[in-house]
């Protein structure tokens, strides 16, 4: 908190053509401050009502409040039924004040269904832990307190932003393409786009994120001829379904590797038979050790930096699956709803530039890219092919998506104020 006060000193030496700007972002450094406690007491209540992402009236609720917040800032808010993807919906508010436009990433369910034992805000100092209290809650306070902040000193007057919080980031409904179909067209439009999900932190030090891998996932199923163990390896039998899983696989393991790839197993059986349920997520499996056997089946994802590696990944994949045991078969099939990567573009490092002038005026360290295997996929990745993008602009904390996920109460303060002088000189024009 000493270095948050502190940079608001750095305004008092500004040259005189800026000093507007400069009065302004002082107001906006104060506001927050003044601010901190009520934005405390609104994370709090927006984390006391469950809003996991099977939750519908949970989502819808929390969507509410939060429209409580953007309605008296002049926002035009609408809600996007979802109910024909089996989602709540997503809130989109729009305020039209000229300048470019600036679009703020957001979500409003978390992982918490209401049968999760962790369903409460709990604070002890500066820390608090809670459902979805980093992830995303936390965010959209930033978003709510940045944008106060911006009203309280006459920036957002002016500001063109479009806000988008989905209601189903972390089990996104289907089909994808209806799910994610507004959030693309707000990205189509947009100047810049800023995501608030967590602010990536390693040994205390803070940084940008200008990249993020996709997420998507594949299913694969072996065949083999089924008979007594006897004759396996045999001119009759071959080798079994579960043998030609396992050369896929381990070539997988040895052939694919490259920089920011992985291709995770999450699941697998096989015998005779073998079977996956519909949703993906159980199979079951049932045999005899001298029976060769009939089907193996495997589930898993594939996390890429680019669609151009993705799209070379998933052909190399496809040529090993295509070479098979004797008497085997294999068949590779990569889901349609996937979540593309956020890939790292001149316009993203320029965007992470800009916020590290906001970081120098404003005193506070300066952020390198972070490192984009070591952050999952995010909505970014939807609007990323169309509009510079810069995420990780929430709440430091950790263990989002645990029991015990906790945020750092004071890095609000200053995750609003970057953003809300972020926001109003992308919009407005740099100081």
């Amino acid at each position: 908190m000493r270095l948050i006060l502190s940079a608001l000193m750095v305004f008092a030496f500004t040259p005189p053509v800026m000093a507007q700007t400069a009065e302004a972002e002082r107001t906006i450094m104060s506001t927050v401050v003044a601010e901190h406690d009520r934005h405390i007491d609104l994370l709090e209540r927006i984390v006391n009502v469950n809003s996991g992402t099977l939750n519908l009236a949970g989502v819808t609720a929390v969507g509410e409040m939060v429209r409580a917040e953007l309605d008296p800032l002049g926002f035009e808010v609408r809600w996007i039924d979802m109910a024909q993807t089996g989602r709540a919906g997503h809130l989109i508010a729009t305020h039209d004040g000229g300048g470019r436009n600036i679009l703020l990433i957001g979500h409003l369910d978390t992982v918490f269904e209401s049968n999760s034992p962790f369903q409460r805000f709990a604070r002890d100092g500066s820390q608090a832990t809670g459902p979805g209290v980093g992830d995303d809650k936390g965010g959209v306070i930033v978003i709510i307190a940045a944008l106060r902040a911006m009203q309280a000193a006459g920036t957002l007057e002016g500001s063109n932003i479009t806000i988008v919080l989905t209601g189903d980031e972390e089990r996104p409904g289907s089909p994808l393409a209806v799910a994610r179909r507004d959030l693309i067209a707000a990205g189509q439009v947009a100047d810049y786009a800023l995501e608030f999900e967590g602010l990536a932190i390693e040994n205390g030090e803070e940084f940008g994120t200008i990249a993020r891998r996709s997420s998507s996932s594949w299913t694969l199923t072996t065949g083999g001829r089924t008979g007594h163990s006897s004759g396996v390896f045999g001119d009759t039998l071959g080798y079994g379904a579960i043998y030609e899983m396992a050369r896929i696989l381990d070539t997988f393991r040895r052939e694919l590797p490259e920089p920011n790839l992985t291709y995770n197993v999450g699941v697998i059986a096989g015998g005779t038979p073998a079977e996956i349920d519909a949703a993906g997520f159980r199979v079951q499996a049932s045999g005899k050790t001298n029976i060769v056997a009939e089907t193996a089946i495997a589930r898993g994802d594939l996390r890429t930096l680019t669609p151009e590696q993705d799209a070379r990944v998933r052909d190399r994949m496809a040529g090993i699956v295509d070479d098979h045991l004797a008497k085997t078969t294999a068949e590779l099939v990569f889901a349609e709803d996937g979540y593309p990567p956020m890939a790292p573009t001149p316009g993203n490092t320029a965007l992470l530039e800009r916020l590290n002038a906001v970081n120098r005026d404003l005193g506070l360290p300066e952020m390198a890219p972070f490192d984009p295997a070591k952050r999952g996929a995010a909505d970014s990745g939807f609007v990323a092919a169309d509009v510079d993008t810069l995420g990780g602009l929430g709440t430091a904390g950790s263990g989002a998506h645990a029991v015990g996920e906790s945020i750092d109460l004071d890095s609000l303060v200053r995750q609003s104020q970057r953003a809300a002088v972020l926001i109003g000189r992308l919009s407005l024009g740099d100081r």
